[in-house]
C-alpha cells in the first residue's frame, strides 16, 4: 500500500468538515443571510435548539470564517492522525456537548462561529495527554500548548461580541470528551 492512501481517509474527514463549514459560511453570508440567524445557537429558546450544530457552520464574516481556519486545520488534523472515524467522533462529541453546554449557561444572544471546536479540540489534545500519559501524546499537547496556549485568555469573561461562553463550553467539552476517548494503556497490566 501506498503511504499516502493511507492518509487518505483522515484528509477526507478534516477537510470535508472543513470545507462544509465554509460552504454554509459563504452561503449564508453571501446568498442567504436568514442562514446565519437559522443556524444561531439561542440559549434556553427552543428556536435556538438547531444552533448545537448549526453554529459552527455559521460565520459573522469573512474574516471570521478565515480566522478560524488556520486552527480548525491544524488541532483537527493532530486529532485526526489517530484515524477518520476517532477525529469525527471526538469532532461531533465536542460539538454537541459543548453546544448543549453553551445552550444552558450562555448569554443571551446568537451564537455563531466553529470557535468552540477550537476551543473543544485544544482541550481535547492537551487533556488527551494527561490521561493517557503515552509519549505520543504528551508531545501533541505540548506542541498545542506552544503554539496555541495564549487562547485560553478567550474563556475569560469580557464584554463585547466574542463568545467566551462558547470558548469555554468547548473548552470543557474537549477534556470530558479526551477522558471518555482515552486510550488504556497499561505498564505490565496494569490500565490508566
Amino acid at each position: 500500500m501506498i503511504s499516502g492512501l493511507r492518509w487518505k481517509p483522515q484528509a477526507a474527514a478534516l477537510l470535508g468538515s472543513v470545507g462544509l463549514i465554509w460552504a454554509v459560511s459563504l452561503y449564508g453570508l453571501f446568498v442567504h443571510p436568514g442562514v446565519v440567524s437559522a443556524l444561531a445557537l439561542v440559549p434556553r429558546s427552543i428556536d435556538g435548539l438547531p444552533g448545537v450544530l448549526g453554529t459552527l457552520l455559521v460565520h459573522g464574516s469573512l474574516g471570521h470564517l478565515a480566522a478560524n481556519t488556520p486552527p480548525l486545520l491544524v488541532l483537527g488534523g493532530m486529532v485526526a492522525v489517530r484515524g477518520a472515524a476517532y477525529y469525527l467522533t471526538a469532532a461531533l462529541a465536542i460539538t454537541v456537548v459543548g453546544g448543549l453546554g453553551l445552550w444552558v449557561v450562555g448569554r443571551d444572544a446568537a451564537h455563531i462561529g466553529a470557535s468552540g471546536l477550537i476551543f473543544g479540540l485544544f482541550g481535547f489534545l492537551v487533556a488527551r495527554g494527561y490521561y493517557e500519559r503515552r509519549w505520543s501524546s504528551i508531545a501533541a499537547a505540548l506542541v498545542v500548548v506552544v503554539l496555541y496556549g495564549g487562547m485560553i485568555a478567550g474563556v475569560v469573561p469580557r464584554g463585547g461580541q466574542i463568545s467566551w461562553e462558547a470558548h469555554l463550553c468547548g473548552l470543557l467539552a474537549g477534556i470530558l470528551c479526551a477522558w471518555s476517548l482515552r486510550r488504556r494503556t497499561g505498564d505490565a497490566g496494569v490500565s490508566r
